[in-house]
């Protein structure tokens, strides 16, 4: 297949997805960006069929969580991408932030096949992140860390692969 969803990485998407209220989420401008459409017109989408969108499936921050996120990354040395894209998002309103339900009723309503395909790599990367914290969990309690702590966002975790297999290491 030669289309250009494969442009959209794992990574890109996974480097996304946030840890708000205890939910793994995406926050619209990132969604519009990956779905290449402006994020005024996903918001419009999402509020002519706001049915399809219950509060377990949306939600928007408020001004404390979109302030600590901001903060979050503007101290993390590995995400100077995300720093510039917290940067340019210049916006009246707070961002929603979209669950994997979300996610994927995203592809309803967007209605097209770009969106459907891009809509089943963002599921793949949630459960791509669900079976990464499953099979490292006894490593982050080794480490004495809380998975909710550790949860905060993907990109911490893509850097424990090689942790885990350091702490494996000095174990033998």
């Amino acid at each position: 297949m030669t289309d250009k969803v494969s442009i959209v990485s794992q990574k890109e998407i996974q480097n996304r997805i946030f840890t708000i209220r205890d939910l793994q989420v995406m926050l619209d401008y990132h969604l519009a960006s990956i779905y290449e459409v402006e994020t005024k017109r996903l918001n419009e989408q999402v509020k002519r069929n706001k049915k399809r969108f219950p509060d377990s499936f949306m939600f928007q921050l408020s001004q404390n969580e979109w302030d600590n996120l901001q903060s979050q990354f503007a101290a993390t040395p590995y995400s100077d991408n995300l720093q510039s894209q917290f940067a340019t998002a210049k916006r009246r309103t707070l961002p929603y932030a979209f669950t994997e339900q979300g996610v994927s009723m995203l592809s309803a309503v967007l209605n097209s096949d770009y969106a459907i395909q891009v809509s089943i790599q963002i599921m793949q990367a949630f459960v791509n992140m669900r079976k990464f914290l499953l099979n490292n969990a006894s490593v982050f309690q080794y480490l004495g860390a809380s998975l909710k702590d550790l949860g905060k966002k993907w990109f911490a975790f893509s850097q424990m692969d090689s942790l885990s297999n350091d702490v494996l290491a000095k174990l033998k």
